[in-house]
């Protein structure tokens, strides 16, 4: 087999499996959000299960990514790529990491017996942009588009400023009624993974557009 050829199809193989891994976690992120929203410890635990298997496509991937540029030896705009796939699956599976802690909030708030809060509306909608913007950035990578990888990006704005005001509402709460404090601090906790959870997919977009372009940009600065 052509020697070119091989290696463009061992990199449309591991763009498929990057896919494979996002699609998982942005699943896993949806299963987390539903539990939230409808208190359910059970749905919660699957997301727990799946991680595991985020967890074995990233080894996989990067595996196969190391075998690939030793046996090749890729150079420029391949060999960004490469290096792309590597900062791809360490932040996807991050990604999944808050996605299961999303999924551990909502399984402790099902045991609660005070409400979940108005706060819990923040926490939906930042987790339900989450999923949208690692939907976009993934999507950027596919089609090798820095533009909508820039875009992409720009949607963590609205994840920030959930997190802002979920803790001005926090805040107020626990002043108004210190027997929340447990739940609020736990509502909390979890909204400070989800704005993390925002940087890291920043962290994808910047990746995607240093590949394409071959130029380090902060994006969201």
């Amino acid at each position: 087999m052509d020697t070119r050829k091989f290696f463009s199809d061992e990199l449309d193989r591991l763009r498929q499996e990057i896919l494979a891994m996002a699609i998982r976690v942005e699943g896993n992120l949806g299963k987390a959000l539903t539990a939230l929203r409808t208190r359910n410890a059970d749905l919660a635990k699957e997301v727990r299960a799946d991680d595991a298997e985020v967890d074995a496509l990233q080894i996989k991937i990067e595996d196969e990514a190391a075998i690939i540029i030793a046996t090749q030896q890729p150079v420029a705009r391949d060999l960004r790529e490469m290096v792309t796939i590597f900062k791809l699956t360490s932040n996807i599976e991050r990604i999944g990491d808050h996605a299961v802690h999303l999924a551990k909030a909502a399984k402790k708030l099902a045991k609660s017996d005070a409400s979940p809060f108005s706060a819990q509306e923040h926490l939906e909608i930042m987790a339900d942009t989450g999923m949208q913007m690692i939907r976009a950035a993934i999507s950027a990578f596919m089609e090798q588009d820095s533009g909508a990888a820039r875009k992409a990006a720009a949607m963590d704005v609205k994840i920030d400023e959930e997190h802002k005001a979920l803790i001005e509402n926090i805040l107020k709460l626990m002043k108004k009624n210190s027997c929340v404090v447990k739940d609020a601090l736990q509502v909390l906790n979890t909204s400070n993974q989800l704005e993390r959870l925002g940087d890291h997919i920043t962290n994808i977009c910047e990746a995607v557009v240093y590949m394409i372009e071959g130029k380090h940009e902060e994006l969201n600065e």
